[in-house]
């Protein structure tokens, strides 16, 4: 590993964690690095477009490069284009939001975002990310990881989002058993009091699960006795028709070893 790469990326992480933006006394110091070494490595991020500075106030934030980038990635992913006709349709047969996700080391960053039909103002998520453990996108993902990527999640920390988070590896690894037997995950106000998911794995040529799909909304209504199976199936039969656009075996869906 190259060290100077590894300290920027680990700033351009930092800066896209939440804060607005951060001065260089605190990355240096949730970094645990040497002002100067963040001094530097911050005015050449700053060159290349990755940050940029506010002159009032000398606090840095991302830059309009790093959006350039996410457009090409987003561009260049081959999942979401082969799901996004397949979220619409899903959209509109049930009336719902309906979101793609990809695992992105500890979280699930949405790819996609297909609003539900007729229902207003509403905000496109892409780009936005949650803790996978609170998510039913990224519970959806993990539940079919090899073993060892498992444990390796397991053993970070897991952030507390609501009262109802799961923050124990045996509570969260008992939700990923459920969602490799039942085929989906199911995400009861874990990430957002009031708010629910539904998610399936998606599974490329190998057979390994490259992201996921389902529809999020109020809990009250995702979650009733009656449209819950009738969801659950639903954003099953997309995430499967979507895994064999991208050549998944028809066994996909076996935790590799």
């Amino acid at each position: 590993m190259i060290q100077s790469v590894d300290r920027a990326a680990r700033i351009l992480h930092e800066l896209g964690s939440g804060s607005p933006s951060l001065g260089v006394t605190e990355l240096a110091s949730r970094l645990g690095l040497a002002k100067p070494t963040v001094h530097g490595l911050l005015r050449t991020l700053e060159q290349c477009g990755l940050v940029s500075q506010d002159i009032a106030t000398g606090r840095y934030a991302l830059g309009p490069g790093v959006l350039q980038l996410g457009n090409a990635y987003l561009a260049g992913s081959e999942l979401r284009a082969r799901s996004m006709l397949r979220a619409r349709a899903l959209a509109g047969q049930l009336d719902e939001v309906v979101w793609v996700g990809v695992l992105a080391e500890a979280e699930v960053m949405v790819v996609h975002h297909e609003f539900r039909p007729g229902d207003g103002v509403q905000i496109l998520e892409v780009g936005a990310t949650i803790p996978w453990h609170a998510s039913a996108l990224g519970q959806a993902i993990v539940a079919f990881l090899p073993d060892g990527e498992v444990d390796g999640l397991l053993s970070r920390p897991l952030r507390a989002l609501t009262g109802r988070t799961r923050t124990t590896p045996e509570a969260v690894r008992k939700a990923l058993a459920s969602a490799f037997d039942k085929g989906v995950a199911v995400e009861n106000q874990e990430a957002n009091v009031g708010d629910a998911g539904i998610a399936a794995p998606v599974f490329d040529h190998s057979g390994r699960p490259v992201g996921s799909i389902g529809v999020v909304g109020p809990a009250d209504r995702l979650l009733q006795r009656q449209s819950k199976p009738r969801l659950s199936r639903a954003v099953l039969d997309t995430a499967r028709a979507i895994s064999r656009d991208l050549g998944a075996p028809s066994h996909g869906g076996h935790r590799p070893s």
